[in-house]
């Protein structure tokens, strides 16, 4: 038997069926969606956010807009590891494996 699969893309904001789609990852506290776009609604997005993550105090964090699985935090790899360095150059011990201590996370958050 012969079969045939058709695949329809949908704006998940409109319900435009279309081609262009693309998958966005959005990340807020810690809990992220993906949301299915049309380049046209995906700027319209970024045109909303624009002034807050453009804002005087707004950090970028690592992690890639397609992340899949558990998103990046506080606690990532990248982050430990800078930490790690920062800790000793001022004096903190720290092991070079496993979770680093609150304590010293604070003090590197409070010299930041």
């Amino acid at each position: 038997m012969a079969q045939k699969v058709v695949t329809t893309y949908v704006d998940d904001l409109t319900g435009e069926e279309s081609s262009e789609i693309a998958t966005h990852s959005v990340l807020i506290d810690g809990a992220g969606v993906e949301i299915d776009l049309t380049d046209e609604n995906y700027e319209k997005l970024l045109e909303i956010l624009n002034p807050y993550l453009h804002a005087d105090g707004a950090r970028r964090i690592r992690g890639g807009a397609k992340a899949k699985g558990k998103p990046k935090d506080a606690g990532s790899k990248t982050d430990s590891s800078a930490i790690r360095a920062w800790a000793k150059e001022n004096g903190f011990e720290v092991s070079n494996r496993g979770r680093v201590p609150a304590a010293v996370r604070e003090a590197f958050e409070t010299a930041r």
